[in-house]
């Protein structure tokens, strides 16, 4: 009898020993057959654990404790900074080497840009992770002789962006992305790769384009507007839809996020009725006039865009999100009204 059990015994160890080996080595696979080129960046003084944390935030890995494991065993303690291109279906040995091995870019760095913040943010972006100030990029930005240059090599953009009207000739043309960059790019060199992230977007809707009624710089000051309303990605066609019923029947756009722009607020900042009604040429809330503001009010995203180029073609003038991002749309003012009267009645009215 007590041979059975030590037996079981036995057989239930080394059960316990295979299935183990074989969870440990199935979390070192590869995550996927996805070969997607992905760039990772480990900064100068990144601790193992944090590097591999974010290996796994990235779906990069399977399983970051088998992982730190696999490290521990191997004493790999030299994993070199730089910005390295990894896949999904390498496998983690794979990816640890080329950390030990430094296969990396290791006088590039990736900054990352966000979708819908302004220009200026952009501009503090660029000054945190480069030798420049904030003076001197926004003087770049703003040097007419340069944006000369840009309207003469780049067909997308035109005279338009230098009405004096404009606070930033070149907001909405930076588009938001990561990027790598060699460490000691210029600022007309920063610049021009948001330019040609903006470029290699609009490449496949420039016949679109060319025959539609509007002009890039109107498309970009639109989708900036629907950038900024869209409460998400799925709802962003049908609310361009909303602005495109409004352009065509001459209303104003009357979006509150043309309002903080002019002024220079904040979302978290309430606007005064003084300010609604400011004649300003960003300003749609006010009545001097109808259409578009003078030009895009933030960086838009690949959603944004492909929305206003192509949006949901609707009988809708008005539309509001609930505090889950949930969009709703009516016909007209009596709709419109008993929708606001219901999301505040049932608390899913958005307040900041």
């Amino acid at each position: 009898m007590i041979k059975k059990i030590l037996i079981g015994v036995g057989i239930f160890w080394i059960l316990l020993i295979i299935g183990i080996l074989c969870y440990y080595h199935f979390s070192l696979g590869k995550v996927s057959s996805d070969d997607t080129e992905i760039f990772f960046e480990i900064e100068a003084g990144s601790g193992i654990n944090n590097i591999v944390d974010t290996l796994k935030e990235e779906n990069l890995i399977k399983n970051s404790f088998v992982t730190k494991v696999y490290i521990k065993l191997h004493s790999i303690n030299n994993l070199q900074a730089g910005v390295y291109i990894l896949k999904r279906n390498m496998t983690t040995e794979e990816i640890l080497n080329k950390f030990v091995t430094g296969d990396c870019f290791k006088d590039e760095k990736l900054v990352t840009f966000i979708e819908g913040k302004r220009l200026v943010d952009y501009v503090d972006v660029i000054a945190e992770n480069f030798p420049y100030t904030s003076d001197e990029i926004l003087s770049v930005l703003s040097d007419e002789e340069y944006l000369h240059e840009l309207i003469d090599k780049y067909w997308f953009i035109t005279d338009e962006i230098l009405n004096e009207e404009i606070y930033y000739p070149l907001e909405g043309y930076l588009f938001p992305d990561t990027y790598m960059f060699n460490k000691d790019a210029s600022i007309k060199e920063i610049i021009e790769v948001l330019i040609n992230g903006l470029s290699n977007k609009l490449e496949p809707y420039k016949e679109k384009i060319a025959t539609g009624n509007m002009t890039v710089h109107q498309i970009l000051t639109l989708a900036s507007i629907v950038e900024l309303e869209g409460a998400s990605s799925t709802d962003r066609s049908g609310v361009a839809g909303v602005f495109y019923n409004r352009l065509n029947d001459n209303w104003h756009l009357g979006s509150d996020v043309t309002t903080y722009y002019a002024f220079g607020k904040d979302f978290d900042v309430e606007l005064t009725l003084d300010e609604y009604n400011t004649c300003n040429p960003y300003n749609t809330r006010s009545t001097c006039f109808t259409g578009l503001p003078v030009g895009p009010i933030c960086g838009v995203s690949l959603d944004s865009l492909v929305a206003t180029i192509n949006p949901t073609e609707s009988d809708y003038y008005y539309f509001v999100a609930d505090k889950n991002k949930k969009t709703y749309y009516a016909e007209n003012y009596d709709e419109f009204t008993k929708i606001i009267n219901e999301l505040k009645n049932s608390g899913l009215w958005y307040t900041y």
